[in-house]
């Protein structure tokens, strides 16, 4: 399992999911729009530990709860399948294992509780449809969740915009590239507050005849 330092993790949540995203020219990088944050405002980063869900069954996230290190990010797969698969009572594991969140396809419900505990979670959707607990598809095994390929240690990125997951390869390079572009982001904007408008600093000048 990486242990990303905590420089790292600091400044992945600074850059913010969409600098990340477009600092790594990865395509699929970004995780389906329609797994959204259950709360305003909520923000982590940190590696992921990917598992798989049958439809309608939580019994591998229960696994996933003793197998996963402090400091992971679940990210299940459920293939899209809503049903309450998170609750009261795994967001209170979740924090009593050092778990820092949780991104899934599927659906949660408590949802009152889980923001009550400020509990980052990332869902399609919610459910008060509970689970059964027959079958397990795969615990800290590569995923995909859609279309996005998950593993053990990748970096995650979730807040208000979206989430994003870097391969743990090249997670150096693309936080070099979004502190780059955030610097160079901060430079125009402050010619924008001088005058400048945003066509005459992007070259876009020639649609002012148009």
């Amino acid at each position: 399992m990486v242990d990303y330092a905590q420089e790292v993790l600091e400044q992945a949540i600074s850059l913010g999911s969409s600098t990340i995203y477009e600092a790594s020219g990865i395509k699929n990088s970004a995780l389906d729009r329609n797994i959204r944050t259950l709360w305003d405002g909520a923000v982590v980063a940190g590696p992921a530990y990917p598992v798989a869900c049958a439809p309608g069954d939580n019994l591998a996230i229960h696994i996933a709860m003793e197998k996963a290190p402090a400091g992971s990010i679940l990210v299940v797969t459920t293939d899209s399948f809503i049903a309450g698969y998170w609750g009261e009572i795994l967001t209170v594991a979740a924090v009593a294992a050092g778990i820092k969140g949780l991104i899934i396809d599927g659906g949660v419900r408590d949802i009152a509780a889980i923001r009550r505990h400020q509990f980052p979670i990332y869902c399609r959707g919610i459910s008060v449809h509970g689970t059964h607990k027959d079958s397990v598809n795969s615990v800290g095994q590569p995923i995909q969740i859609a279309g996005t390929p998950v593993r053990v240690g990748d970096l995650v990125t979730a807040d208000d915009d979206g989430v994003v997951v870097l391969p743990q390869a090249c997670v150096t390079e693309v936080i070099r590239k979004g502190l780059a572009r955030e610097q160079k982001e901060a430079v125009m904007m402050k010619q924008i507050i001088e005058g400048k408008t945003s066509l005459e600093l992007m070259n876009l000048t020639a649609w002012r005849d148009t």
